[in-house]
């Protein structure tokens, strides 16, 4: 989903663009957090998955039980299209948000009249 996200970002012209490329990273991080909080080797495994990836096996993924590379279909681990399409768009939901709020506090204040006592 990563590269699809990247594959994305490199479209978008604006700062949304610069957003999406943060959000793909951080997609690239969730297996790294998962192998060490398993206690295996994450650079080892995580490299191997990337490089399972790039050939083009997309159903691949980490078997925490083998600490290996493994199919997740074969594994019977699946994930919700609906799951994938709520995160992004809650991602989208509150990147729009956070740029409503800076432009509220980028705008000039309202010129106020002087009052004299």
């Amino acid at each position: 989903m990563s590269c699809a996200v990247d594959e994305a970002a490199r479209k978008v012209k604006d700062e949304e663009g610069i957003a999406a490329e943060s959000f793909g990273r951080a997609l690239r991080q969730i297996p790294t957090i998962l192998t060490d909080n398993a206690g295996y080797n994450s650079s080892n495994l995580v490299a191997r998955l990337r490089a399972v990836h790039s050939e083009g096996q997309s159903d691949a993924g980490l078997d925490m039980n083998e600490a290996t590379i493994g199919s997740m279909e074969a594994l019977g681990i699946t994930e919700s299209y609906k799951l994938k399409r709520q995160v992004c768009l809650l991602y989208i939901l509150s990147h729009s948000f956070d740029h409503r709020v800076d432009d509220l506090l980028r705008a000039t204040p309202r010129k106020r009249e002087a009052v004299y006592a």
